[in-house]
């Protein structure tokens, strides 16, 4: 799961509103955007609502994993089809010519289709995308099965990193290494650390 990386925080910051891309961010992916709200500026209730969102987030991802094992995917794809999408097609995923879906099993097509509607909303880095779609508070596929539906997929890992870059700097502000190290950690978005520079570099963060 990815986490926010937070550094210190400097006295006397005014106070901060939750913005649409924020709010968004929280109601899809609570695990990782509930933890903006702890830097300073948010109000106690804001961050009431929004931790409290993941708490009940995650309870009904536990409660329906027994019926189902697309918990997280059911919403999502239903705000997914009312969002525009973030950044042009050329990041979306598409089906490869080298291995295509027909040669994929009936869990892999549907791994397949959840690793396209996440793709569809926000940017995810390969390894982002396998434990997103494998985490028992995710999909609750076969790490096996993840990994070959995402390397099924024709993925412009590069383009993606500019996306969740961009996204970051809509919501907050980084440094050049310090959105590099968000992109990159193995706590945030596990980009590898070439596509986390490109990514920081063509969202404007380095210069």
């Amino acid at each position: 799961m990815s986490e926010v990386i937070l550094g210190d925080d400097s006295k006397g910051v005014e106070k901060r509103k939750v913005g649409a891309a924020l709010g968004i961010g929280i109601l899809l992916l609570p695990w990782i955007f509930a933890w903006f709200l702890l830097r300073k500026g948010y109000s106690p209730v804001a961050r009431v609502i929004s931790f409290g969102w993941m708490a009940i987030f995650f309870l009904i991802v536990m409660g329906s994993g027994s019926s189902s094992n697309q918990p997280v995917t059911a919403s999502a794809a239903s705000t997914a089809a009312s969002a525009p999408s973030a950044e042009p097609a050329k990041a979306s995923a598409k089906a490869s010519a080298s291995e295509p879906e027909s040669n994929l099993t009936g869990p892999q097509r549907n791994a397949v289709r959840s690793a396209k509607q996440y793709l569809s909303m926000t940017g995810f880095s390969r390894k982002g995308l396998i434990a997103q779609l494998s985490s028992s508070a995710g999909d609750g596929y076969d790490v096996a099965d993840a990994t070959a539906a995402v390397d099924s997929l024709d993925v412009d890992w590069n383009e993606n990193a500019v996306r969740s870059a961009k996204q970051y700097l809509d919501m907050s502000g980084f440094s050049c290494n310090g959105l590099i190290e968000q992109l990159s950690s193995s706590a945030g978005d596990k980009y590898t650390v070439s596509e986390a520079t490109y990514g920081a570099r063509q969202a404007g963060a380095c210069s």
